[in-house]
């Protein structure tokens, strides 16, 4: 083989080199490249998206009911069964995604146990996710938050959820997801949840600010439905109902960007009673810039009842 064959046979092998490397390349980029999701999306995205192969819609409806004996919360699975939007997994909140080792409600499920959970739904680390629920939004938002804490970042909420869904006559569905499951690898953000200790030090800390998500009457102590009336001190109110519109749907951005005072970069920590409302409140912020917020998911169902955490009902010019 002479000089100039071999220099040939040297420049297509270069010229081949860099054509694989470049589809290489290009393979890579278009994996990472997913389509982008808004925190909050409309029942029209949906329906326009609704078959997106790489989409997972999850109902977390969860039934409060009251009667003579106060209020219980049972899972919303009966409701899922009846009709939702087609397409959608059934992701129980009072079942396989919470921690059942405990007295207290909605208590956070080992990471592990999430994982698989959301796995079996179909849920993997390239899916984007849509959660919505029915009747109240909390529920959506507190899974929405859970599969944050786990490190899915393309997930959103389904602004005015299957009410909105349903108001707009879209089709509904009593068919059961015929999904395949998908193994989820965590990356969790413990940031995104707070513990007693943690809420404990922020009442003497300027730099971190206590959020309250229940209503007024709660606040105030006029009305408790846990062991001790009011709120952790320090706390300023942001009750999840002034959040939402008469329509089920969040008030613009504008609008809640009024009520909200604070540096956008400093430690924000909601609660509630249970760790559900308080993500609704958790939610908002987020989608207004805050970029250190924290769900403290015990919230007054574990606060309350211990002496050596104070509460107060009194209202004063700082809260």
């Amino acid at each position: 083989m002479n000089k100039q064959t071999l220099f040939r046979l040297y420049s297509s092998l270069i010229v081949l080199f860099f054509f694989v490397s470049g589809c290489s390349n290009m393979d890579t980029k278009t994996n990472i490249s997913q389509p982008k999701m808004d925190l909050l999306v409309s029942t029209e995205w949906l329906s326009e998206h609704i078959n997106d192969p790489d989409l997972v819609v999850l109902d977390s409806t969860v039934i409060v009911k009251m009667d003579e004996n106060g209020m219980s919360n049972i899972s919303g699975k009966a409701r899922y069964d009846e009709g939702h939007i087609p397409n959608t997994r059934f992701a129980d909140l009072k079942g396989a995604l919470s921690s059942h080792n405990n007295s207290l409600d909605f208590v956070m499920p080992t990471p592990e146990q999430f994982a698989k959970a959301i796995g079996e739904l179909g849920v993997s680390n390239t899916s984007r996710v849509v959660v919505y629920s029915a009747d109240n939004h909390v529920w959506a938002t507190r899974l929405w938050w859970m599969l944050r804490w786990a490190g899915l970042e393309q997930v959103a909420v389904l602004d005015g959820g299957l009410n909105a869904w349903k108001a707009e006559g879209r089709p509904i569905s009593t068919e059961a997801s015929n999904h395949q499951p998908s193994v989820f690898k965590l990356a969790l953000r413990p940031e995104l949840i707070a513990d007693r200790k943690e809420v404990f030090d922020a009442i003497s800390n300027d730099k971190v600010n206590i959020i309250d998500a229940l209503p007024p009457a709660s606040y105030n102590g006029k009305f408790s439905m846990y062991a001790r009336p009011g709120h952790i001190p320090t706390a300023t109110n942001m009750p999840t109902s002034d959040l939402i519109n008469e329509s089920g749907r969040f008030k613009s951005l504008e609008e809640l960007d009024m009520r909200q005072e604070g540096e956008r970069n400093e430690r924000v920590i909601t609660y509630c009673g249970g760790g559900v409302a308080a993500t609704g409140a958790a939610f908002v912020l987020h989608r207004l810039g805050f970029k250190d917020v924290a769900v403290y998911m015990g919230s007054l169902q574990e606060w309350a009842p211990n002496p050596e955490n104070p509460m107060t009902t009194e209202v004063n010019t700082q809260e």
